[in-house]
């Protein structure tokens, strides 16, 4: 009986199997069964089973054959191949031992890293998308800007990787770690590349394209650094993009041209020493006053706290309100030149990673605001902060997929060249081991976090759980990615002249700031909890 039944569970289980999944396991069950009759009739239906498939293989090959045969004999024209407009240039393909993801989650092409001189400016370049997408017929997304194509993604990433050869090389990524500052000149420099408007309308000197264009850029700028690719999110996501999503237009018309050009600097202030993630519990306040508001208190941990000319700061009109009681405010730190009265960077942190992304302590002593700078409604700040918290949690994930692709950058090359018994150390399997993990979590980590860019691009969804699940996953698999990239390297990776150890630095602050790994998690089950109370209330 027993007999009978495996016999015929394993036919019913072999019709629709691959072949040699079947002998594997066959092969398998032999050795822990003692009848060796089943072993042999079934590896006889396996032979059989194979032989089909190697034959309608054949026959559909055959097919193929003829029906591409047909097509070519009724083409009686020939089709030029389309020219590139003039302007643009294509980065030129060269074989690496990396690849670079294209953002469409599916297609993965390969690039080099410093892709070879040409004379394009990315200005002009980022200009010609911009016509490209105006004149396609795309549906609007809610916030007013069109979701891009694969091709706009694309030729926006070959356009930044141009944009940090010129203008962000090793050299200077390890000299902004090792001074701890900022490079002056690089708002201007990314102003001039149009990359400071990633999301902001076109009528402000935006690029209006979205949040799969602003993922590909912070991955690429991360990827080239981590700590400059963190200034450059906290100027165009908090500050920037809270701007396009609830300014008023007299707002929007007064600070966005400035910040987008890269003219004036922007930040959010939202955290305080004692309240991080516990928003709610923070005691900046905002005291009504004749034509404005007077803020008092302090926030920590500001990126961009110490350069700001624009912060967006949030602070509690109704102190005894709760979460019903905070305002958003636009804060101009300094006027012509001209420090604001009350307001004062106390001092500039020093951090162990993302070192040159400037972060300070600011103090606010009756600083006026006028009324007219309030973003958003009066105590309707919270609206404002979650929704920027998950835009802003999406755009970060990119951080962690640029300081991966570094790690690889660096591990790939140095395994396949290194040799310890005569053979390169990428031969020995613990090591292809640890590289294959390193690749697999990296493009695991892209796929996740464009596809929830993806879905806010084209249907206005923004999920909390993935917006949080999109960070969560990719910060803690970027540490652990560069952790193995020093491991790879052994005693080199130790060294500080290797950025290895910069992008292990860099990485581990991703699973603290914007909330940190256990708050995202809690953000999630909560996001979760939501979404079934009605289960809970049956």
């Amino acid at each position: 009986m027993a007999r009978g039944g495996s016999r015929g569970c394993t036919r019913e289980w072999m019709n629709g199997a691959h072949p040699d999944l079947i002998t594997t396991v066959t092969f398998l069950f032999f050795f822990s069964s003692p009848f060796s009759q089943l072993y042999l009739s079934t590896t006889r239906a396996t032979i059989n089973f194979g032989l089909h498939q190697v034959n309608k293989t054949r026959q559909n090959t055959q097919m193929s054959t003829q029906g591409l045969s047909r097509a070519l004999a009724r083409s009686t024209t020939t089709k030029s191949i389309p020219r590139i407009p003039t302007g643009i240039s294509r980065v030129p393909r060269q074989s690496r031992l990396h690849s670079t993801y294209t953002a469409t989650t599916t297609t993965t092409t390969t690039t080099p890293r410093r892709p070879s001189p040409t004379t394009v400016s990315p200005l002009l370049t980022l200009n010609h998308i911009q016509t490209q997408r105006r004149n396609a017929s795309h549906n609007k997304h809610p916030a007013g800007f069109t979701p891009p194509s694969p091709t706009d993604l694309t030729e926006l990433r070959e356009r930044v990787q141009e944009f940090v050869r010129r203008s962000l090389p090793e050299t200077l990524a390890a000299e902004t770690d090792k001074s701890n500052a900022f490079p002056p000149h690089m708002w201007q420099a990314l102003g001039d590349a149009g990359l400071l408007g990633i999301t902001a309308d076109e009528a402000y000197g935006g690029l209006s394209m979205g949040y799969q264009a602003h993922c590909v850029v912070m991955e690429e700028l991360s990827r080239a650094s981590g700590s400059i690719a963190l200034s450059y999110a906290a100027h165009s996501q908090l500050c920037v993009n809270q701007l396009s999503l609830n300014g008023t237009a007299e707002q929007k018309e007064k600070y966005l041209p400035g910040l987008i050009s890269g003219e004036k600097v922007g930040a959010l202030a939202m955290s305080e020493s004692g309240s991080g993630s516990d928003v709610v519990s923070m005691r900046t306040t905002a005291k009504k006053v004749e034509g404005g508001y007077k803020l008092n208190g302090s926030k920590m941990w500001i990126t961009n706290g110490p350069d700001a000319d624009v912060i967006v700061v949030y602070a509690k009109t109704e102190p005894d309100a709760g979460s019903k009681g905070i305002t958003a405010f636009i804060v101009e730190t300094k006027k012509d030149g001209v420090k604001a009265e009350g307001f004062e960077c106390l001092r500039k942190l020093d951090k162990m990673g993302m070192r040159g992304s400037n972060t300070g302590e600011l103090v606010f002593e009756n600083v006026f605001v006028p009324e007219e700078n309030v973003l958003g409604k009066v105590n309707g700040g919270v609206r404002v902060l979650m929704e920027g918290l998950d835009l802003e949690r999406l755009v970060l994930s990119a951080g962690p997929l640029g300081l991966m692709q570094a790690a690889l950058d660096v591990a790939l090359p140095y395994a396949h060249s290194r040799k310890q018994f005569g053979t390169p150390i990428a031969h020995f399997q613990l090591l292809q081991g640890k590289l294959a993990d390193m690749y697999t979590k990296l493009q695991a980590s892209r796929a996740y976090t464009y596809a929830t860019a993806k879905t806010v691009d084209e249907q206005g969804v923004i999920k909390t759980q993935d917006c949080a699940g999109a960070i969560l996953y990719a910060a803690e698999r970027a540490t652990e990615v560069a952790l193995d990239a020093i491991q790879i390297l052994g005693g080199m990776g130790y060294m500080e002249e290797m950025p290895v150890s910069r992008i292990m630095r860099d990485a581990k602050l991703y699973e603290i700031g914007a909330g940190t790994s256990e708050v995202r998690r809690m953000v999630i089950g909560r996001a979760f909890n939501k979404e079934y109370a009605h289960l809970a209330n049956n």
